[in-house]
């Protein structure tokens, strides 16, 4: 669970970082996304590989409360022949989580192939299978996207969509495609059944970044944020290892992607890999330093005195909020330059994937009384 964090600071031989308030907070959004991926769809993933930080970082800002509001993120595939028919070619490729290297790493291995699309199933099959929040105090929302009637297969979409509501869980679509044709083919339908938004976008529309003159400062402050994290546990090494992997997976995409995701690597609400690194689960309380054995620990800290482990991990500390707070302004000053780029450009622009996203997000979360501020 993730905790609401508190800047306190000690004097002499204590924790000099930050500290998890008393009371645990679960996640303020819970989002899932189930991608069409037969062979028409390489435009869609792409899409959504390029613009998945973009989109995170929109709740950098988001506020529940006037606390920072924790993310979890699903992702489902379907309609792909390699997927098992029993099973209505639908499956979870990663279920609800905080841990956004993951969901990274295996949006960038999703591969395309023909077959049978089945929206009913796949919705009834993230509104069963994943642990949603039970509070109604949590924007908790499906987004959909495919080409293909929605009404195919034989799980009812109707049902589907209901019993997701039921739930507190919002359907919005994305019709790939003519924004007719989806109205044509139940894809309006099925977000109206859910409380959600029906939209549309051309899928193969190539995402055209925006060179910022502040990407390249960024992407190399993020890559310094990655010195500042210490493994620990049996998961150490591999998110470690995780985490470089998604830095260069976003850097095939554009300059602009690899700073968008140096920009969420900023922010705890949204990035936190506490699972693997010892700053973030101090920060959250997911672990003591005095608790770990010497085998939980790596070489750096192994050799070292107690106090020494103490020092060198507020340094770190230390190192890593201070980069951060740097991405961070420069992070406004692109914000600002992206919206004067778009404002100039506003008769070309494209709906895509993240725009019809967040158009919706924004609007929707206001009901978790959540605020982008």
């Amino acid at each position: 669970m993730k905790r609401i964090l508190t800047i306190v600071a000690f004097a002499g031989a204590g924790w000099l970082g930050l500290v998890g308030a008393a009371e645990a907070k679960g996640p303020a959004v819970q989002i899932a996304l189930l991608l069409d991926t037969s062979n028409s769809m390489d435009g869609l993933i792409d899409q959504a590989k390029s613009q998945l930080w973009s989109v995170v970082n929109e709740f950098i800002r988001a506020k529940r409360d006037g606390k920072p509001a924790s993310i979890e993120v699903a992702l489902y595939e379907y309609g792909n022949d390699n997927l098992p028919a029993q099973e209505g070619f639908v499956r979870m490729v990663v279920p609800l989580t905080d841990d956004l290297d993951t969901v990274s790493e295996k949006l960038f291995a999703l591969k395309t192939r023909g077959g049978s699309e089945f929206c009913g199933q796949v919705i009834r099959d993230a509104t069963g299978q994943l642990t949603w929040s039970r509070s109604s105090g949590v924007y908790k929302a499906i987004f959909i996207a495919g080409n293909e009637p929605f009404t195919q297969g034989s799980v009812d979409y109707v049902a589907a969509c209901r019993g997701a509501i039921k739930k507190g869980i919002i359907v919005n679509t994305i019709f790939c495609g003519p924004n007719s044709a989806g109205e044509q083919t139940g894809w309006s339908a099925g977000a109206v059944l859910a409380d959600g938004r029906y939209m549309s976008i051309d899928h193969n529309h190539k995402v055209v970044s925006i060179p910022c003159p502040q990407d390249g400062e960024i992407a190399r402050l993020g890559l310094d944020l990655n010195k500042t994290y210490i493994p620990y546990g049996k998961l150490g090494l591999e998110g470690q290892s995780r985490q470089s992997a998604q830095d260069a997976n976003a850097s095939t995409v554009s300059p602009s992607a690899l700073a968008s995701r140096a920009v969420s690597k900023s922010s705890l609400n949204v990035y936190c890999n506490d699972s693997w690194d010892l700053i973030d689960a101090i920060k959250t309380g997911k672990c003591k330093l005095d608790d770990l054995k010497d085998d939980d620990l790596p070489d750096e800290l192994r050799k070292l005195s107690k106090s020494e482990r103490l020092a060198c991990v507020n340094d770190k500390s230390a190192q890593r909020e201070t980069v951060q707070k740097r991405i961070l302004a420069l992070h406004r000053e692109r914000e600002a330059f992206l919206a004067a780029e778009r404002t100039k450009r506003a008769a070309t622009n494209e709906e895509t994937l993240d725009t019809v996203i967040l158009k919706a997000v924004r609007e929707q979360a206001a009901r978790a009384n959540i605020r982008f501020e």
